[in-house]
């Protein structure tokens, strides 16, 4: 990259201090140069009118995802809720006209409860039984989050569950009492990126300082993260460092630790189900078989062949 941008010749290199109040000063002057040349007028008005009928109407299609757990989820936001409700139905109500919707977390509520700016991030949800989850939540949507436990049974927080304090955090469900945590551990567990270098295994009541480390990744990668997963019969954990947005250097984790390549490329995407293995290219593959696939493709691959 440094051979195609010269460095030493970029005049807003400055800007990358993300936390210099010089930056911070310099946007709010473009923000207000922006909005003075563009914000003015009754189409300015009009047209900032419309788009928030739109984005508030009642009547839109309440897009659900479906977790597995005969529950159909979406995240809902209007003029009564800007921040959002987090809820649920089942496939028999969300045919009708009106379904009955079960609210999960109202998130306006819970910012004017604690007095903080809150904004809901990701959600992950326990494989099986359903009953805990994981949220994140922001302060003003920031990339820097919030992690809390979360029983869907009682709709509530779960008190001494697993919580992280604001970080680039990224967690993911073992079983009950486990999750794969890459955070803020520290000095030197971080990327010069300002993400996890290192992902860890935390048991359920214990110190986060006491979590076994799992894999760990360069100081100039992006970022680091594990996962599980769980499906019946196929239960297996991966490891990931990457170097940059677009690439990924991906391993199965076996029980003993041992690392095992997954065999595509850096900036291939893949995903696992059962003895599958999907793969979306980028880039020429010569496959784990003989075969040779285009780049941009789809390929799928026994992962027991």
């Amino acid at each position: 990259m440094d051979a195609v941008i010269d460095n030493a010749d970029d005049e807003f290199r400055w800007l990358e201090s993300l936390d210099a109040e010089t930056v911070a000063e310099w946007v709010r002057d473009c923000n207000r140069e922006t909005l003075a040349a563009v914000a003015i007028g009754d189409t300015f008005t009009g047209r900032t009118s419309e788009i928030r009928q739109v984005l508030d109407a009642g009547d839109r299609i309440p897009y659900p995802g479906w977790r597995g757990d005969g529950y159909y989820y979406n995240f809902w936001t209007d003029a009564s809720h800007p921040r959002g409700l987090w809820r649920r139905t089942t496939l028999d109500q969300y045919r009708r006209r009106e379904p009955e919707w079960d609210v999960l977390l109202d998130v306006d509520a819970l910012a004017a409860e604690e007095g903080e700016n809150w904004v809901r991030g990701g959600v992950t949800v326990l494989r099986a039984g359903y009953q805990r989850c994981v949220i994140s939540l922001s302060r003003g949507d920031a990339d820097a989050v919030v992690v809390r436990e979360f029983d869907l049974d009682r709709r509530g927080f779960v008190a001494d569950g697993f919580t992280l304090p604001e970080a680039n955090s990224s967690v993911c469900w073992i079983d009950a009492d486990h999750i794969y945590v890459g955070t803020d551990f520290g000095a030197g567990s971080l990327t010069t990126s300002g993400y996890p270098r290192m992902a860890k295994r935390w048991r359920r009541g214990t110190p986060l300082s006491e979590a076994e480390t799992v894999y760990e990744g360069r100081a100039d990668d992006l970022s680091v993260r594990a996962t599980h997963d769980p499906t019946a019969g196929f239960a297996r954990d991966f490891v990931a460092r990457s170097p940059d947005f677009f690439r990924h250097e991906s391993y199965l984790r076996t029980s003993a630790g041992e690392l095992i390549r997954i065999p595509v490329p850096d900036d291939a995407a893949w995903d696992v189900h059962r003895e599958w293995l999907l793969v979306r290219l980028r880039s020429p593959l010569i496959s784990i078989g003989a075969d040779r696939s285009r780049s941009g493709e789809q390929v799928t691959v026994d992962v027991d062949a």
